[in-house]
């Protein structure tokens, strides 16, 4: 284990000693990803350093991305990160995967409803038409980072009333039935956790999360689902590639 090219060219042994240490303890995972570090007196007097000291490692490792500060709460593990390809629309679980990731989902609700008003618009379908709502908490490796909602019309996905959806891809459920997804409309913004969302999600009330939301569509066009997506602040990343145009 190397020390850290964000340490402070002074930094000291002490310094040193504590990144390698915290690091080594990482990558033994012996601090779960998303999980709270014991206080700076107690982790201080662990190691065997100045709380000086143990800052100045911790602040290398907030730059190396391995943990993070929150205010008034102490220094917490950085969970790994979703992001969204560039233009390209991917499942959770196939994000996961092209990152050597396991996706987890834990099913919360699954009901039939009728559809909102702005549902139906947004759906294409008449006011009041039956809708299948699914929210289940996603993870990686076990570690709780998005609160996903799914609004599917019945008439289109009454698979999805019985099947098994524990750990299972939706995209990859609607390609068996026949419904093969083709694009989806997005948009995000910032907000905070409430109390029932840092419950899920294991994060503080107050923290940051992103929200996605989306309408999904198939090869015919036709809106198939509209989804919510709240993710940890820490633990989620959207890319887009933007290009100018001509004047």
């Amino acid at each position: 284990m190397t020390v850290s090219d964000d340490l402070p060219a002074a930094a000291g042994p002490a310094v040193q000693l504590a990144y390698r240490a915290l690091a080594q303890a990482l990558d033994r995972r012996e601090f779960p990803a998303g999980s709270r570090l014991p206080g700076e007196r107690a982790l201080a007097q662990r190691l065997g350093v100045s709380r000086s000291s143990l800052r100045l490692a911790l602040a290398g490792l907030e730059r190396d991305g391995r943990v993070h500060a929150s205010a008034q709460r102490g220094w917490y593990v950085s969970t790994d990160v979703v992001s969204e390809p560039p233009s390209l629309l991917r499942s959770f679980t196939d994000i996961a995967r092209d990152r050597g990731l396991t996706a987890t989902a834990r099913l919360l609700t699954r009901r039939v409803r009728p559809a909102s008003y702005e549902e139906a618009v947004r759906l294409r379908v008449a006011p009041a038409s039956e809708v299948v709502e699914i929210t289940r908490v996603r993870g990686l490796d076990n570690v709780p980072v998005c609160l996903d909602t799914t609004v599917l019309v019945r008439d289109r996905a009454r698979a999805l009333e019985t099947a098994e959806l524990e750990n299972r891809s939706l995209f990859a459920l609607l390609e068996e039935t026949g419904v093969h997804i083709l694009r989806s409309q997005y948009t995000a913004h910032a907000d905070a956790a409430d109390a029932s969302t840092a419950e899920l999600l294991r994060v503080p009330v107050g923290s940051p999360v992103l929200i996605g939301e989306e309408v999904t569509f198939d090869r015919g066009e036709a809106p198939v689902l509209l989804g919510r997506a709240v993710y940890r602040g820490d633990a989620y990343r959207f890319e887009a590639t933007l290009h100018r145009g001509t004047e």
